[in-house]
């Protein structure tokens, strides 16, 4: 009978878990999306915003029009722009910002957040002085024993948020808290799987960015589809070779995280670092590119400087990110680039 007892109060504790407050800290396209999909399984949802007037403009009109106006955000799914608000009483911490602002962030939220909630982030970066994960800031800034999880795969928000089919991978060392994320964020559209290789998972993210930006370039110079298919395979052999370099299984890189996030970004519409590649090799300057993209980040331009000093100092060969880097930093010519990469392959 207590054993049973046991099991019935595990299960009630499980179900209010379920229904607890959950805060999203970033309000650009892939925060909005998870937003979205949590008020739509009844969770009680904190959006964060930066700005006051976009909190405002939230939930006044149930959608976030600057960044993601495809979701349409229940009433339960409340934006704040008061960090005090957001993140108290929270189950579940998500930090949606650019990986640049993701150690800012962290200290600000910090004294806010209950030691016992379980930390997700989905940024895709590495720290630029520092080479860091985003988890080790995580830990650096919240402590080394909260339960800390990455999600990551080919998830582009504008297509999540008009519930077309999307996997992606959660990882955490945690067992637990990487299961039980997955339940969470689980619905017939989108899929997450647990996984426990954190530094493989963040490692493809850094990186398959910048390969994004150069096959973006290729589009821009009408290289067509071999070419890009010679460089997709560069970069992939370097994502290999730096994720083993950090400890990450090889079957990271050929999966959800590796592969199938490269295909995703390399390919899609929705790319903001292809897009900036293809701009580039359109004749805009980095500058022009940033202030048309109104807010957006480009994950891959500053990637590109840190994964680059890595595989200097760790002696990597990595001519796709070493030519990227050139390009972005250096300003070499974007046709004198490509055309030493393909003479290599």
């Amino acid at each position: 009978m207590a054993y049973l007892c046991s099991i019935i109060c595990a299960l009630y504790y499980n179900d209010l878990r379920t229904m607890e407050k959950i805060t999203i800290i970033g309000a650009g396209s892939w925060g909005t999306a998870l937003a979205a999909i949590l008020g739509e399984k009844k969770h009680d949802v904190s959006l964060w915003c930066r700005r006051k007037d976009l909190a405002d403009e939230i939930n006044k009109f149930r959608e976030n029009k600057q960044y993601l106006h495809e979701a349409k955000l229940p009433e339960n799914v409340i934006a704040t722009n008061s960090i005090k608000e957001a993140a108290e009483k929270s189950g579940i911490i998500v930090f949606a910002v650019p990986s640049a602002f993701l150690r800012s962030m962290a200290s600000s939220f910090s004294r806010f957040i209950w030691k016992d909630a379980i930390i997700l982030h989905v940024a895709k970066g590495m720290e630029e002085h520092s080479g860091k994960t985003m988890s080790n800031i995580l830990k650096e800034e919240l402590g080394k024993n909260m339960k800390i999880a990455v999600m990551s795969g080919p998830n582009h928000a504008e297509e999540v948020a008009r519930k077309l089919p999307t996997a992606t991978v959660i990882a955490s060392e945690n067992k637990s808290a990487r299961e039980y994320l997955c339940r969470v964020f689980s619905m017939p559209y989108f899929k997450p799987y647990p996984h426990d290789d954190v530094i493989g998972v963040e490692v493809c993210g850094a990186v398959k960015n910048i390969i994004a930006v150069a096959i973006g370039v290729c589009d821009g110079l009408n290289l067509g589809d071999n070419a890009k298919g010679s460089i997709l395979t560069l970069g992939l052999s370097e994502m290999n070779a730096i994720g083993r370099k950090f400890g990450a299984k090889r079957a990271t890189c050929y999966g959800l995280a590796g592969v199938g996030d490269l295909v995703a970004t390399c390919f899609s519409e929705h790319s903001r670092n292809r897009n900036f590649g293809y701009m580039l090799a359109k004749g805009k300057t980095p500058e022009q590119i940033q202030n048309e993209m109104h807010g957006m980040v480009a994950e891959g331009v500053r990637n590109t400087k840190t994964i680059y000093g890595i595989c200097i100092k760790n002696r990597i060969n990595a001519p796709l990110i070493a030519q990227t880097y050139k390009v972005l930093y250096t300003g070499m010519d974007l046709t004198n680039a490509v055309n030493q990469l393909l003479d290599l392959i």
